[in-house]
This record gives C-alpha cells, structure tokens and sequence, in this order.
C-alpha cells in the first residue's frame, strides 16, 4: 500500500493536524489524584516525526485518544500529563487546550506560529469522534492546513480524527499524509502481506483461535509454516483428539479448528508438551509433560522445553518471522519461559539475517519485558491493527491517506 508520508509533500512553514498514539498507561484512573505517565514509549515513538515537522518550521495541533472515557466528564483520561511528559521529552512548551473542536481550539490554532506545538483534548471526549461524525472531521480540517496520521495502532478505526478527517482534508485540496511511525509499519507489514522472503514462518499465540481464524487462514496462503503456542494451542490439541484436562480451549471454535489443520496439510507446528499447573495462579506450580499426557486437573500455562527445541529447529534458516500473541501466561514469571524463549531465539535470527516482525499488542509486551525489543526488526504498535492488516483487511485510517503518484 503506497502511501505518501511527510517526506514527499512540502509541509514547511504549514499548520499540520497530526493524529498520534499517545494512549498510555496512566498512574491512576482517579481524578482527585496527580496523575502521571508511567510509561512514556508511545510519546517516544512519535517524536521523530514531530521534530521532523518542527525542523520544517511547521506548527503542530496533535490529537490522540486516552484510555476508555464514557464522556468528558471522565477527567481522569484528560491529556494534562500527557502534554505535561510531552513537553519534557520535546523540551519546549507544549500548550493542551480543554477542547478537541470550539471557539477555543479555533482561535489557538488561527494564533499558531512556526515550532508552536498545541495537545488537543482527548478525543473520545468528544461524541462524534467514535461515530466518525463528518461536521466533527470538517471542523478538524478547518483547523489546519494538512493532516498527518502516526498512529497505526488506531488506524483499522474509522473514527473522525483516522479517517474523517482525512476525507475532509484532501477534499479541500489540503494533503493527508503518513508520519515516520506509520511509515515503518507499512513498509514492514506490507513486505509480509505483499512479497515476504522465504522461507517465511508465522507464529501464533493468545487464548483465542476465535480472534485470529481469519488470520491463520490467509497465512495458510502466505507463510510455509504456522508454529501455534499459548492458550489456542489447547483448542488445536482438542481438535487432533487429545485430552487436555482443565486447560483453556474454545469448544465453539473446534470445528474452526479441525478445519485448519485439515487445510494446513502439515505445516500447522502445534506443541509436543507443555507446562502444566493445577490452578491458574502466579505461585501454581509448573510440571513439564507431553500434550498426551495432561492430567484430568490439570491445565496447560506455557509450552515446554521440547517444544522450545522443536520450534527452534522449525526456524532455522527463516528469512522472515511474524510473531504474533504469547506462547504462555506470561504475566506470570514461572510460565513466561516459553515467551521469553522464543524472544530469545528471534532475537539470534535477527543477528543472522532474517527480519523478525513483532506483531504488537501482548506479544509487544512479552519482547520489551524481556528487554529485547531492540533486537527485532520491527515491533508493531498497533495490537488489532496490525492483526486486520496482515489479514489483509483494508485499514480506514491508511485508505484515507494520499497515494503515492
């Protein structure tokens, strides 16, 4: 998908609406208290494109959604910290206005200047954000002179400030186009989508098969092998006729399931044992065993030592991985081995040669907990986007942007 980012339109000396990612995890959910950012890596990811645009002497109006507000009463989820860390990291003023539209963020974007940076209030604030409400987007669009969207994550939305606003902008001849961060993400997921190296492999995790049917089925197509781990692995091991005692499965999703390993033909890797536990706690205690042999009470929380083995061996020679969901409970330190394995085992690929695509969301978290995000050729920030695009969904807040000529 050939989209036109910032570097090939002239935005200098321009008023911009950038659409970020700033939807980070907050100290409390309390609005009598400080809150504060406690995790700033998503303000990080944004900063090269904003100073990017500040180097052009463009001056920015950003908007990001903040948790899960039911109205604009939920304080809570107010962009004051946000603007407060963004301010630090950029180390000029960075001016947060009480309102996404109004007579307020009117007149502070008709007074912007060269290098200005102003935080417009929490979208979701605002009813007709969700609702993609066009008097909404047209506003937005009458506050600048184009649109830049950075924020992947929230691209498969077709909310106001992904698309709508996209749509007014370039109906008023004003471009809309991609940020660094979106950049990257299309550049890495489209090598996957549109011409992946081989040999390719995916790898598969989560709880749920359900979520991620649509996903397996166009890898089917694409990759030469599937490795399955985590929660979906028990539903897979259930359809081939194994018992696995009290593990999570998806008793709706078995027929899915049998459907897929018919299809796959072999190429469906699923685990040769696991660790199981009597109860689903961080302090349970963990008993390696073959996947023919978990006990009636007993419940599969992370895949085991051979598996590791068989899957490392499955890997070998890879010129492409996309890894996406957790092979275990890795919330729980005693069942991240699994996890934290396999990051381990990606990270080695990637120093010999293979790109390695971190699919965002819990996998994301599982690579940056064990401090090898570094390591990978990219680690997505969008958790549901990047799933919908590597299905090959067409994502709202892309098809929205200007092609490339």
């Amino acid at each position: 998908m050939s989209k036109q980012t910032i570097t090939d339109v002239n935005l200098s000396g321009k008023k911009l609406l950038v659409r970020v990612d700033f939807n980070v995890p907050l100290s409390s959910k309390d609005p009598a208290d400080q809150i504060t950012v406690t995790d700033d890596i998503r303000i990080r990811a944004a900063l090269p494109t904003i100073n990017y645009l500040l180097e052009q002497g463009a001056a920015l109006l950003l908007c990001s959604h903040l948790g899960r507000p039911k109205s604009a009463a939920d304080i809570q989820f107010a962009m004051n910290p946000v603007a407060g860390r963004l301010a630090d990291l950029l180390d000029r003023p960075v001016q947060k206005l009480d309102e996404l539209v109004g007579d307020q963020a009117t007149a502070a974007a008709a007074s912007l200047q060269p290098g200005d940076v102003i935080l417009l209030e929490n979208t979701r604030f605002h009813p007709g954000e969700t609702k993609n409400d066009p008097e909404l987007s047209q506003q937005l669009a009458d506050l600048a002179e184009g649109y830049v969207n950075d924020a992947f994550g929230s691209a498969h939305r077709a909310h106001a400030t992904t698309e709508g606003v996209a749509q007014a902008m370039r109906r008023q001849g004003k471009p809309a186009v991609a940020g660094f961060l979106m950049g990257k993400e299309l550049e890495a997921l489209g090598m996957a989508v549109e011409n992946p190296p081989r040999p390719y492999i995916a790898i598969m995790g989560g709880a749920k098969i359900s979520d991620k049917i649509l996903l397996i089925d166009r890898l089917l197509a694409a990759a030469d092998k599937i490795l399955i781990g985590g929660g979906m692995a028990n539903t897979f091991l259930k359809a081939k006729g194994l018992e696995v005692g009290q593990s999570l499965i998806e008793a709706e999703a078995l027929p899915e399931a049998e459907r897929l390993l018919a299809k796959a033909g072999g190429r469906l890797i699923l685990p040769v044992d696991v660790v199981v536990a009597d109860k689903f706690a961080a302090d349970a205690a963990g008993q390696n065993l073959p996947v023919a042999e978990i006990p009636a009470d007993g419940m599969a929380l992370d895949i085991g030592l051979a598996t590791i083995q068989l899957f490392n061996s499955e890997l070998q020679g890879a010129r492409l991985v996309v890894w996406n969901g957790p092979m275990g409970v890795f919330e729980f330190e005693r069942f991240a081995s699994g996890t934290n394995a396999l990051a381990t085992l990606l990270a080695g690929l990637t120093d010999q040669g293979a790109s390695v695509i971190v699919g965002g969301g819990d996998s994301a978290a599982a690579v940056a907990k064990a401090n090898l995000s570094h390591k990978m050729t990219h680690v997505s920030t969008g958790g549901g986007a990047s799933l919908e695009f590597l299905e090959g969904k067409t994502l709202p807040g892309i098809a929205a942007l200007d092609e490339k000529s």
